[in-house]
């Protein structure tokens, strides 16, 4: 009986110090993710019915910033919104398909047999994401700089490249595809290279042409870490702010200021804060990911399932 006891005993025992090392590793990612992702979230949400200069206490005004943002066309923040989530949906509708089909592309290239230097080819489209976001735009604007820049210098121009559409989002949508492609492209690859090749053994038995294979292999075995990518693309691109930031600060007339600038600019521009209003527009962006996320998950499911 002694003995059952003593073996109850030290089974808790085993039981305590595994949940304590399971704390031990996720306990710090939660704290800071309470710290810096939850807490913060939960006060930007209550921030949002709240007119607050980031000084003195907030004081609730309940709807009144998201009728303001919504539906008062006299209202600075009403141009803003409308402005703002224009120019966002605008690069989200320039990038996020080019995010996508080029490293799909290159990814179903490199997996030709007849391709050397793969390793290589992979690395030169991954480097470019492992540089700041900073200093990639140094890179950019000297490459498109109207006097030193090799661009103005090739066609003898002296065109300035920033203060003019669509030469602006051309730029802004080359630097950030420059950087985003390798990431993608490493999944694509490590996805492909887990199909199994008995399937394409099968298929080039049949007759199958590389297209055919493409779309009825290759496809349908990557579609989750495509739908992954998708939804990971859609909302990185949504919360874009560095890139017009750096190239154009918004211009030429606003017309690549996006959402992620006027929220900074509203909460920590020059002048007496609206955090408040900044919160209002933030939530409503949230709220626009998340809709466009919960859409293709629901689009890309049921073709999975189809």
């Amino acid at each position: 009986m002694q003995s059952e006891n003593l073996l109850v005993v030290e089974t808790e025992k085993k039981k305590k110090r595994k949940s304590m090392k399971q704390f031990a590793f996720i306990g710090p990612h939660l704290v800071l993710f309470l710290i810096f992702i939850l807490i913060p979230t939960i006060y930007g949400i209550y921030a949002s019915f709240t007119q607050w200069n980031l000084i003195g206490e907030p004081e609730w005004v309940g709807l009144s910033n998201f009728k303001t943002l919504l539906f008062d066309k006299s209202s600075t923040f009403h141009f803003q919104l409308r402005n703002g989530l224009k120019n966002t949906l605008l690069f989200v509708g320039l990038t996020v398909p080019l995010q996508i089909l080029i490293p799909l592309t290159v990814a179903v290239a490199l997996e030709n047999k007849k391709v050397k230097f793969k390793s290589l080819f992979q690395a030169i489209f991954y480097i470019p994401g492992l540089i700041s976001v900073s200093a990639a735009a140094i890179i950019w604007l000297l490459i498109f700089n109207p006097r030193l820049g090799p661009v103005n210098n090739l066609l003898s121009s002296a065109t300035v490249w920033m203060v003019n559409q669509p030469n602006a989002w051309a730029i802004i949508v080359f630097m950030s595809l420059w950087g985003a492609i390798g990431g993608n492209l490493i999944i694509y690859r490590s996805a492909i290279s887990g199909v199994s090749a008995d399937l394409y053994e099968s298929a080039d038995i049949d007759g199958a042409g590389p297209v055919r294979k493409f779309f009825s292999i290759t496809l349908p075995s990557i579609r989750f870490p495509l739908f992954y990518t998708v939804v990971m693309s859609t909302a990185g691109a949504f919360n874009v702010y560095a890139q017009p930031l750096m190239i154009t600060n918004g211009g030429p007339e606003q017309s690549t200021h996006v959402m992620m600038m006027y929220i900074r600019q509203l909460a920590f521009g020059t002048g007496e804060s609206v955090a408040g209003m900044a919160s209002a527009m933030s939530v409503l962006l949230g709220l626009v990911i998340v809709s466009i996320s919960v859409f293709q998950f629901i689009v890309m499911y049921r073709n999975s399932k189809g």
